[in-house]
């Protein structure tokens, strides 16, 4: 998403990142400026450490802006139109997919996809594979999902059975099926347990 002008402007949503960048004021003010760096420009060491910084600054601030309530909305648009991609898991059924990084620190790790369905991360193999995890971090979709929650897969992914000859093989079962056993059974024993408690009061009352 690109990062609104004014919200770049605005010192409190940059509150913080001055301590962390050595230019801090040249790279901002290469990030609020309209001009492409020309060929003399890219031949000089001092512009291209500036460069650099400006790159990095913008990545933290596009960080910030798309968990403010205009960023999200514009990722929601991306995320519906599939612009992340879908799922690489065949069985995810061409679930779309959200932006993620591994790390909130600039350089530290290329973005990642994360799938809401199987609520697994893997490497892009599009135009993105090369963007820097900062630009997104740990803590996008969390947030994007918690804030549009009618977007959340409602269907649990389908596991994968694994067969020899069409026959099913017993007892081995996928990271996925036995995430779904369990959370059976942990609502059976939620159920049993508000059962006990409940004829617990009844008993206490009579």
């Amino acid at each position: 998403a690109e990062v609104d002008e004014e919200y770049a402007r605005d010192n409190f949503n940059l509150y913080g990142l001055r301590a962390h960048f050595q230019y801090y004021d040249h790279a901002l003010e290469m990030v609020l400026s309209s001009e492409a760096p020309d060929e003399d420009d890219l031949t000089d060491s001092e512009f291209l450490d500036v460069y650099r910084e400006a790159t990095a600054l913008y990545g933290v601030i596009h960080c910030r802006y798309i968990i403010s309530p205009r960023g999200l909305q514009v990722m929601r648009d991306k995320y519906l139109k599939g612009t992340f991609g879908t799922c690489p898991r065949a069985l995810c059924d061409r679930q779309h997919v959200l932006p993620i990084g591994l790390s909130d620190e600039t350089r530290a790790s290329a973005m990642k996809i994360f799938c809401p369905k199987c609520e697994q991360v893997y490497s892009p193999k599009s135009k993105f594979k090369d963007l820097d995890g900062c630009f997104f971090g740990l803590s996008f979709p969390q947030i994007f999902l918690q804030s549009y929650p009618s977007l959340v897969p409602l269907d649990p992914p389908r596991p994968f059975v694994p067969r020899v000859f069409g026959f099913k093989l017993h007892k081995q079962h996928s990271l996925i099926t036995r995430k779904l056993d369990d959370g059976d059974q942990d609502r059976a024993t939620s159920k049993e347990q508000k059962g006990e408690s409940s004829c617990a009061g009844r008993g206490s009352t009579g």
